[in-house]
């Protein structure tokens, strides 16, 4: 007599660029979700060439093909959840939008990736506004860093007082909960991570780690999504995310030339 066949594990999508050098963008959300024990979809918003020291071009390709994307994975998957990462200009944000308006999944998780690591702004005013109006007020969690919680917000938030109320800006765009994510501000000898709901908040406080990592928000935000796939709650959710995160930077490598860390997102799987 055969057993029966194990049920499928339940599919996350990403909606985000394609980083050839493997450390970030659907590259580190695919393996994020592989090592939370969650089936994998993707939609590519953008191709970059890029490697441990730098991005070197990007294609955005037609907007047609991107809902093409999006619509078969929905098409034939069990989604649970959708994370949203680098997107690259107005239309396509709104492409994006379109799509999650037709299939509306049950989650999503949005990292607003709308500044680059040397600090130059990545979206237009228009594409930021499209992101404001129709992206956030769908989104179950925001994830911006500081610099892209100053573009969003149009707040300086250069100490703690200022981050709590960028906290409350964000959360009244419309978003059900906001984690802003405290790297990029001067606390000290760690790091606090500022998180927002309805039913109260709650800060989340480790280690600033002496490591250059490539990817983080990426990761954290996936491994956010594949929580929720599996049922926990938001914000166990973004502490385990948070912890998570912090175990792949401490085991991360450097796979090429640079000096920037990939983080090492199987070995840092969750253990049952």
């Amino acid at each position: 007599m055969s057993s029966a066949a194990p049920s499928p594990p339940v599919s996350a999508l990403t909606i985000a660029g394609s980083d050839s050098g493997g450390g970030a963008g659907i590259q580190a959300d695919l393996r994020t979700f592989a090592a939370h024990g969650v089936h994998g979809l993707s939609a590519i918003t953008a191709l970059t060439a890029q490697h441990t020291r730098g991005v070197t071009a990007v294609h955005v390709p037609p907007v047609a093909f991107l809902r093409a994307q999006i619509d078969a994975c929905f098409d034939d998957f069990r989604i649970r959840a959708v994370k949203l990462g680098m997107l690259a200009n107005a239309a396509v944000i709104h492409a994006v939008a379109d799509a999650l308006e037709t299939h509306r999944p049950p989650f999503l998780v949005l990292d607003p990736v709308m500044v680059a690591t040397s600090g130059a702004k990545l979206l237009e005013d228009e594409a930021l506004e499209a992101m404001r109006t129709r992206l956030i007020p769908r989104a179950d969690l925001l994830t911006p860093n500081i610099p892209e919680a100053e573009l969003l917000t149009g707040m300086r938030i250069a100490d703690a007082a200022a981050a709590e109320s960028a906290l409350e800006a964000l959360e009244t765009m419309g978003c059900r909960a906001v984690l802003l994510k405290g790297g990029h501000l001067e606390e000290g000898a760690q790091v606090i991570d500022r998180y927002r709901d309805a039913g109260g908040e709650a800060r989340f406080v480790h280690d600033r780690l002496p490591i250059e990592g490539h990817g983080t928000g990426c990761t954290l935000a996936s491994a956010v999504t594949a929580r929720l796939c599996q049922g926990m709650p938001m914000a166990q959710a973004a502490a385990e995310a948070i912890e998570y995160v912090g175990h792949a930077l401490r085991l991360g490598y450097r796979p090429g030339r640079g000096e920037v860390r990939v983080l090492d997102h199987i070995g840092a799987a969750p253990r049952a």
